[in-house]
């Protein structure tokens, strides 16, 4: 069988070399018009500069032209470090269309490339052949029949992402040596059995792949022979790349093992066919296979492009929506406390305040109370990192001083860390944001002085908690106002305010207070409030869940007061119903306790 002629051994001599510019007039295929040998060249030299990763050596030189001097459709000469590639591979691509320098155009010529990742296996792991010094062609001839499959399989552990291109090699070398065979009888399927499930031994094919040859091969060679032949490629596997005399041991007992058998069996009528079915019936096996692998990676493909897009998508729609809210809380937490639309345009004829006053008594000591009780939710102990050490400083420990000085006296190197030092660190305070969103429409009347009141206690217990604490209420129906605004200093008077308007923008409200509370980044005890019936539109509902959901997942809890009865739900947060509007501020001082008690 000629499928091993791809690998050319070092039988020239000197004299020879003049003679090796006229291969082509010595039966070799006639070069095709369609392409000067010459326009060839660059493509060679660009094989060879890929040859470098694929073999692992740089003394190696790929020419490309038409035909080659064995006939094979690649050829590798270890004596000449030369590598023949037949241009005929790259069919029906012209030179200039041709671009291996580029990583990824060898997937335009798949076969092309299996044959020289094939021979890039060789020139990197047949080096056994510099060393042969058999005389028996026979051995030698078997020899590189094993060392298809274990060239290979070697090169697959090396590069294991080669496997697809090995495949499609086989497809290529195999197959047309299958047709033209140059072996007869038990040798001719014993060297296809080498071939096609050496390559499975070696992980290139499947085993579901070779089960037609494998059945044909056991059939004719017969059980004991096939399995001594098995042994025999396997154990050729496991030799290493320089050991010229394990290779030819196994190949000697390639050719003893077919030397016994032969007499003893009968050769079927037509092997040669049989033969050339089964090959052919494992390539479609591999051509479906390998067409179900494209089709599973190019849905992968599809399905990743698909999260790509969305997610660059979702990507910009965040963008934007951070630039909406960013230029929202621009506009509503002005000093002049105008009201705006959720896109920031003034509606002063809106402006649901009606005025300020001074806090009471008991909104004073209720935010004192607060205050303290942030403050002691807030409080973090210390925390203690010990280390070891085998020099001072640190408390001795006797145990592993004994330890050590035991380690000392036997000639060991001393181990043990007598030392012990404890590290306390304080823990940082965590500051607190807290956003109020209170619903003005008309059925939210009954919150406002209790919202007004629980939104100045909470600024105010804020800033007497921590310098760095942010609280901001804002008023919303169609329009945003601002009643309190994320400042470091406590307001000084009760902003009151009535409910009257008509429609909802829940959504720019929490744009608006996320943005200037900076209630998506963690580190601080974050808390948002919303105070409504949620009796609003579904697009209002959808676009409010939203925002809410995008919260709750960065870590800020969101809690929903309703005063009345029938308030709906809205999804995410957490629901809390007040029957008596006035405890409203103890609740919101409650849920501001557990935020700032829960952050870590």
């Amino acid at each position: 069988m000629s499928s091993h002629h791809h690998i050319q051994p070092s039988t020239t001599t000197p004299d020879d070399e003049a003679d090796l510019a006229r291969w082509d007039d010595d039966g070799a295929p006639p070069q095709r018009p369609s392409a000067s040998p010459a326009a060839w060249l660059r493509v060679g030299a660009e094989l060879g500069d890929r040859l470098i990763a694929l073999s692992g050596r740089q003394d190696l030189l790929v020419t490309c032209r038409p035909g080659t001097r064995s006939g094979a459709p690649a050829a590798f000469s270890p004596r000449l470090g030369e590598i023949e590639f037949d241009s005929a591979l790259f069919d029906p691509l012209q030179p200039h269309e041709v671009n291996p320098r580029i990583i990824g155009d060898e997937d335009r010529y798949p076969a092309a490339w299996g044959v020289l990742v094939h021979e890039a296996a060789h020139a990197a792991h047949t080096r056994w052949m510099e060393q042969a010094d058999t005389e028996d062609p026979r051995v030698v001839e078997a020899a590189l029949l094993l060392e298809e499959s274990r060239a290979e399989g070697a090169h697959l552990t090396r590069r294991p992402t080669d496997r697809t291109y090995l495949r499609t090699s086989a497809r290529t070398l195999v197959m047309p040596d299958i047709a033209t065979p140059t072996l007869q009888g038990f040798e001719h399927a014993a060297s296809v059995a080498a071939l096609v499930l050496g390559r499975r031994d070696a992980g290139i094919l499947d085993a579901g792949e070779t089960r037609a040859v494998a059945n044909l091969c056991k059939k004719v060679l017969g059980d004991d022979l096939l399995a001594a032949l098995t042994g025999i490629w396997t154990a050729a596997h496991r030799c290493a790349d320089h050991d010229a005399a394990a290779m030819l041991a196994h190949a000697q007992d390639w050719c003893d093992a077919l030397d016994t058998a032969a007499p003893t069996r009968p050769v079927p009528e037509h092997l040669a066919d049989l033969l050339s079915g089964a090959v052919g019936a494992v390539m479609d096996r591999m051509d479906a296979n390998d067409a179900a692998d494209l089709a599973a990676q190019a849905a992968a493909n599809n399905a990743m492009a698909k999260r790509s897009d969305a997610q660059t998508k979702e990507r910009t729609q965040q963008a934007d929506q951070r630039r909406r809210a960013a230029a929202v809380a621009k506009s509503v937490f002005t000093p002049s406390g105008t009201t705006v639309s959720p896109h920031g345009t003034p509606r002063p004829n809106s402006n649901p305040v009606t005025g300020t006053r001074r806090p009471t008594s008991a909104e004073q000591s209720a935010a004192a109370r607060l205050s303290r009780a942030l403050r002691a939710a807030a409080y973090r102990e210390r925390t203690e990192e010990r280390t070891t050490s085998p020099t001072p400083p640190g408390r001795l420990n006797m145990r592993a001083a004994l330890a050590r000085d035991a380690q000392r006296a036997v000639g060991a190197v001393p181990t043990a860390e007598p030392f012990t030092h404890t590290r306390r660190r304080h823990s940082p305070t965590p500051p607190l944001r807290v956003g109020i969103a209170v619903d003005v429409s008309g059925s939210m009347r009954a919150a406002c002085a209790p919202v007004a009141s629980a939104a100045w206690i909470v600024a105010r217990a804020a800033a007497l908690t921590d310098p760095d604490s942010r609280t901001a209420t804002i008023a919303y129906d169609q329009y945003l106002t601002a009643l309190t605004r994320p400042t470091h200093r406590a307001p000084e008077r009760v902003t009151t305010f009535d409910a009257n308007g008509g429609a909802h923008n829940l959504h720019a409200a929490i744009d608006a207070l996320d943005h200037g509370l900076d209630l998506s980044r963690p580190g601080t005890g974050r808390l948002l409030v919303i105070v409504t019936d949620a009796h609003y539109e579904p697009d209002e509902t959808a676009s409010a869940v939203t925002r809410i959901k995008r919260l709750t997942a960065t870590g800020c809890a969101v809690l929903q007061l309703t005063l009345t009865a029938g308030s709906r739900h809205l999804p995410g947060t957490t629901l809390l119903h007040l029957p008596r509007p006035s405890s409203a501020p103890a609740a919101i001082a409650h849920a501001a306790t557990d935020a700032i008690r829960r952050t870590h």
